[in-house]
């Protein structure tokens, strides 16, 4: 059989999912499974003075309405308090299973009712009457030292602050010939999933099962236990069908907690599925961002170094460790040699909606900050821009090339491989830059306004210290592979299966892939930071590799013949030469399971089966180049993508097929970033854009044809030379577009120092700009 690892087959997953036969979460059903609604706070910021639930309570079909002091003879703890592996002090940050005396942005829960199904429930929680003291709201993370605390319990809304950075800055910046400073808002945005988040709990004498749309099954499983007095040990959390995840997916929240808690207390089964409304106030989000920094460069347009500050906005709550600024911070120099690095980073409390990972985990944030400052550079030495970042990309001899930074493992930033100066090279080329002044000149004599942006991105991928992954050949011949890592829709199972079936000579539709699952898997990790392929790609291929030289021992005894003179091809062990003589892998796995008062040949012990858990220690930097083409209409600010050429580099690609569809669905997100997603409040915390008629996301007819072009540099230190793909397309993806807009926009001075960029925004900037004759920012 041809090699499996690089083929373009189809996923194996796809075929329930398109007949509609895939079961997610609000799909499954439960014998007298009762139905969750929550009560939300309609305040930014107030106490609880009285919960009257006697009219919710008093309506046919309610069976209860519980509040935190309900649920607490059930619960270890009020407080979801988590172990910070960084070590943070986030003691008062965590959020609580539902709010304790206060609320502290709109939508979080403070009461959970339970009834035969979801339109009482919902009945029943409009009609709990709550008695609030409003209290005065933090809503800007600028100046929320100064505002009221977001919780009485707090005296500062400063979480925590720090500086990230090395080299010496007071000199790069004393003997430079250039110093520009920028200031930037990167704003609020959400993940949104296909799928909103929903959690089912099946409540028996056999124990307690979760079914739950998460990215994280093991460490949810963990969660419950932590928190919910519960038998741990017949706890089982389990993963369907996942539509999507995008980052939100992978926290504790509240409702899991106060589900599982109530269907504990009253001993029944109980389901709960988030409508969007409910996504959009409790989901989590990402940013808001604000950054003051400055870039010294030499004559020549070489950086000698970058500095300033960064404020980020936490939301109300924690519900993981604090990553995202630290994130930012360390990786804002990208794929670029700075010699002297210094961030100033600030981390704020706010009256809003807490604030986790989504795609790309503050990487775009960064990524956008850099290629700012270089467009901003080339525009001041009036030097093509495609030229400043060659003079400063790594090049390729000098990989690997350490950066003087930690990662939050505390392991030193090290890029590993890859040719980024050749990376833009080949993607200018087929972008056709050089020839894009022409186009640009014929455009504006009609009346039309071109532009074309560039922007880097570099992400390290495969993020450890672990993931398992086991295989086992049953005695039917059905090879299974077992994995903590989840499947949210990106074709894992695809993946796995390639993997785990070219060592077997197999189909990949031969081998079945569980995930997501406690029950199959003792250990796991989940899905998120790009990390799967790395991480369990690399222990199922170890595992299967193990169970090949199992089979190929025993198999050696069964046909009398030298272990090398064996191959795998369709389900058999053969010998080379000679496919006549042969066992099948089922007839292997029939004599290992074992008959009483048989042995076994020497050497070989039970079971054709293994598990792996390849140690992660290092990352796998994987990289994107990518350059857009837009036209901007002056009149009403709309931007159409004219083109789109991207191209990136992660490793070997185990299927091009998953690959291309993750990088196309990197850039939608990466559009969204850039031109239409606004999570918006107003000065009081209340959110404004709680619809998709307000909220905007790409759709087909707003994204363009991505011409896809691809280097495959094997990552060093994983067997499989992968690196990861989910996140990449989306992190230079706002950089790029934004600069081509921008350059578009060239005639009339405008500058642009936010994202995302829309239609309104950029009226108002060509305005401003024909008004001041200069330069205007928001």
């Amino acid at each position: 059989m041809s090699e499996l690892i690089g083929a373009r087959i189809r996923r194996i997953e796809d075929e329930p999912l398109l007949r509609g036969t895939a079961r997610f979460v609000d799909d499954l059903h439960s014998p007298d499974v009762l139905a969750a609604a929550f009560v939300r706070s309609p305040h930014p910021h107030a106490l609880i003075r009285a919960i009257d639930a006697a009219a919710a309570r008093a309506l046919p079909g309610v069976t209860a309405v519980l509040t935190l002091d309900d649920l607490a003879p059930v619960l270890k703890n009020r407080r979801m308090t988590r172990f910070s592996n960084s070590g943070t002090r986030l003691d008062q940050s965590w959020a609580f299973a539902l709010a304790d005396g206060e609320v502290s942005f709109v939508g979080e829960p403070l009461a959970i009712v339970i009834a035969a199904d979801r339109y009482i429930a919902e009945d029943a929680a409009s009609v709990v009457a709550i008695d609030y003291d409003v209290l005065p709201a933090a809503t800007d993370c600028r100046d929320a030292a100064q505002a009221s605390p977001v919780r009485r319990e707090l005296t500062s809304n400063q979480l925590m602050s720090y500086r990230v950075g090395f080299g010496d800055i007071d000199a790069a910046f004393a003997g430079a010939a250039h110093v520009l400073h920028e200031d930037l808002w990167i704003h609020r945005g959400s993940g949104h999933s296909i799928e909103c988040r929903g959690i089912l709990v099946e409540i028996s004498d056999r124990g307690t099962n979760v079914w739950a749309s998460t990215q994280k099954a093991h460490d949810l499983m963990n969660a419950f236990a932590d928190y919910v007095a519960l038998d741990e040990g017949r706890l089982r959390v389990a993963t369907p069908a996942v539509g999507g995840g995008f980052g939100p997916k992978l926290c504790v929240y509240p409702e899991d907690v106060a589900v599982v808690a109530a269907a504990t207390l009253l001993r029944r089964s109980i389901k709960w599925t988030e409508d969007r409304r409910e996504y959009f106030t409790n989901a989590v989000q990402e940013r808001d961002q604000y950054w003051s920094i400055e870039i010294a460069a030499d004559g020549d347009g070489r950086v000698r170094g970058v500095r300033g500050r960064l404020v980020h906005d936490l939301g109300a709550y924690a519900l993981q460790d604090v990553n995202l600024p630290y994130n930012s911070a360390t990786t804002l120099t990208g794929p670029y040699m700075v010699p002297a690095l210094a961030m100033d980073v600030t981390v704020m409390h706010t009256n809003k909606t807490p604030v986790s990972s989504v795609r790309g985990a503050g990487y775009p944030q960064a990524a956008f900050a850099m290629e700012r400052l270089l467009d901003r550079l080339a525009r001041e030495l009036k030097v093509d821009r495609a030229e400043v970042r060659r003079r400063n990309l790594i090049p390729a001899e000098k990989m690997p090339y350490e950066k003087p930074l930690k990662t939050r493992a505390g392991e030193t930033v090290q890029y590993d491989s890859g040719d980024y100066p050749g990376c833009q090279l080949e993607l200018l080329r087929h972008a056709g830059w050089d020839d894009f002044p022409q186009r640009q000149r014929a455009a504006r004599a009609q009346g039309r306004y071109l532009g074309i942006g560039l922007g880097h991105g570099v992400k390290g991928t495969g993020c450890g210290p672990f993931e398992f992954g086991g295989v086992r050949v049953s005695p039917t011949g059905h090879i299974f592979v077992s994995t903590g890592a989840a499947a949210m829709g990106q074709g894992l199972a695809t993946a796995l299966a390639q993997i785990c079936a070219q060592t077997f000579g197999v189909r990949a539709e031969d081998v079945t892939v569980v995930s997501g699952d406690t029950a199959a898997t003792a250990l796991g990790l989940g899905g998120f930071a790009s990390r799967q392929t790395v991480t369990a790609g690399s222990s199922v291929h170890i595992a299967a590799q193990n169970v090949a030289a199992k089979a190929r021992k025993l198999a050696s005894h069964v046909l009398e013949a030298a272990e090398d003179d064996l191959e795998f091809a369709d389900g058999e062990v053969r010998v080379v030469g000679a496919p006549q003589l042969s066992v099948t892998l089922g007839e292997l796995a029939r004599i290992l399971k074992g008959a009483p008062g048989y042995g076994f040949p020497p050497g070989i012990d039970p079971g054709l089966a293994a598990d792996a858990t390849f140690r992660i220690d290092r990352l796998a930097y994987a990289n994107s180049c990518h350059c857009a083409e837009v036209e901007v209409d002056i009149d009403t600010g709309a931007v159409r993508i004219v083109r789109y050429v991207a191209l990136q580099d992660s490793g070997r690609r185990v299927n091009p097929v998953i690959v291309e569809g993750q990088l196309h669905g990197g850039i939608a997100h990466g559009v969204g970033n850039a031109l239409f997603e606004w999570m918006g409040y107003d000065a009081s915390g209340q959110p404004v854009t709680m619809t998709f008629a307000d909220y905007l996301l790409p759709t087909a007819t707003e994204l363009p044809r991505v011409e896809a072009l691809y280097k495959e540099t094997p990552a060093p230190h994983n067997p499989l030379g992968v690196k990861g793909v989910g996140e990449l397309g989306v992190i230079p993806a706002a950089a790029a577009l934004i600069s081509a807009i921008e350059d578009a926009l060239s005639p009339f001075g405008v500058h642009i120092a936010q994202m995302p960029i829309t239609p309104d925004k950029i009226v108002a900037l060509i305005a401003q700009a024909r008004e001041g004759g200069a330069a205007a920012k928001f």
